[in-house]
């Protein structure tokens, strides 16, 4: 067959061309508020571990929420542990600011015990869903007021028993309580948080010859929560 009589062959695309475009960078690309909030999260970790200063936290904090770009997000992580760096997949659900995961249920419950002793819970530690505290002849003190809460509402289940369980909370978070004192007293101030996002804490249990008391820390305020206050009104 004569291909001359059916004109010219149309000519094939360059497809090596297309091979050679650039692709975007991903440095480059325009940060989402998900990895903003994934990059705050691997921040608040380092800090409860230690790695970071509270100094240190406050700036790379609001330096990632300034960020515009991936780019600038990654060095704020750079320095820590391969297993909390930003690479975790796209498709990974981000962190709910100051709760748990949507597929993670928190930290481990946590159990303090004081039979004729005492038990002390205190400084920067990753609070459980549960608390449970027992005093029997001996005290139990849990302070929260500079934990990391990892879901927005923890329980405290306290039993006091011929002795006494002591909580402090920081002054921004919702304090309840439904405990009940038989013989004893069960001394637990409610109070309701101005920001209806803010952490819960419920105290319940018992007290039997014995006491719980649970009230705010006076100038004491939860960072995490101004952290996400300040994501929330895009400062």
């Amino acid at each position: 067959m004569d291909l001359r009589k059916n004109g010219p062959v149309p000519a094939a695309p360059d497809t090596a061309l297309a091979a050679d475009a650039p692709a975007p960078s991903p440095a480059g690309m325009r940060a989402s508020d998900r990895e903003r909030d994934r990059i705050a999260d691997i921040l608040r970790e380092a800090l409860a571990e230690g790695r970071l200063t509270a100094e240190e936290h406050s700036e790379r904090i609001d330096l990632a929420y300034r960020a515009r770009t991936v780019g600038e997000l990654e060095p704020l992580v750079g320095d820590l542990p391969a297993q909390s760096g930003p690479d975790r997949g796209p498709d990974r659900p981000a962190p709910r600011p100051g709760g748990a995961p949507p597929s993670a249920t928190g930290a481990a419950s946590e159990n303090l015990i004081a039979v004729f002793g005492g038990s002390t819970r205190k400084g920067r530690w990753r609070v459980g869903p549960r608390t449970t505290a027992f005093a029997l002849f001996g005290g139990v003190e849990i302070d929260l007021t500079e934990a990391v809460f990892r879901q927005q509402e923890i329980v405290v289940n306290a039993v006091a028993i011929f002795g006494g369980v002591e909580i402090r909370v920081p002054e921004n978070v919702t304090l309840r309580c439904t405990g009940t004192g038989i013989f004893g007293g069960f001394d637990v101030r409610n109070r309701e948080a101005d920001d209806p996002d803010a952490p819960i804490v419920v105290v319940t249990g018992f007290a039997v010859f014995g006491g719980v008391d649970a009230r705010p820390k006076r100038g004491k305020l939860l960072r995490d929560l101004r952290d996400r206050m300040r994501r929330e009104l895009g400062g």
